[in-house]
């Protein structure tokens, strides 16, 4: 089943629930969804849906963060619940132990020798991590591995 009609699914048990705070958050998810598709007159896979999850947790990490600075405990606690909710259906994150094996799989695969060949090995990564683990972490592994 494809992650849209995982989400629209959920939204069916919100609303029967009552859950606000989980109702709330899949609608803004679904709404993100179907305006990229409009903007763009396409209809997302779920690696794009991943993606715009992906966006929308960090977007909220950052709020919840700005919030935390301005003391403002109440906002950041919303923040925080809807990314539990966003959270759910992201797929399982990456262990360190599988990225390292993943991205030494890359590696060998483009024949990576140094930084010129960073674009290659993100390129073939990206599909696969998408959603289960943060870019930076994995630019950053690269870099580290690239630069040895």
């Amino acid at each position: 089943m494809a992650l849209i009609d995982d989400l629209k699914d959920a939204q069916k048990d919100a609303m029967r629930a009552r859950d606000k705070v989980r109702l709330g958050t899949i609608r803004m998810a679904v709404a993100a969804i179907r305006q990229r598709e409009i903007d763009e007159q396409i209809t997302l896979d779920d690696a794009a849906v991943l993606a715009i999850l992906t966006k929308m947790v960090k977007q909220r990490l950052d709020a919840a963060s700005q919030y935390d600075a301005a003391n403002r405990p109440e906002l950041a606690e919303t923040e925080r619940a809807e990314i539990a909710v966003i959270e759910s259906f992201l797929p399982q994150p990456l262990s360190d132990e599988e990225l390292n094996t993943l991205i030494d799989d890359a590696m060998s695969q483009t024949g990576a020798t140094g930084m010129q060949d960073m674009g290659k090995v993100m390129g073939l990564l990206k599909p696969n991590v998408q959603g289960r683990t943060d870019m930076g972490t994995l630019s950053a592994k690269i870099k580290a591995r690239l630069n040895a």
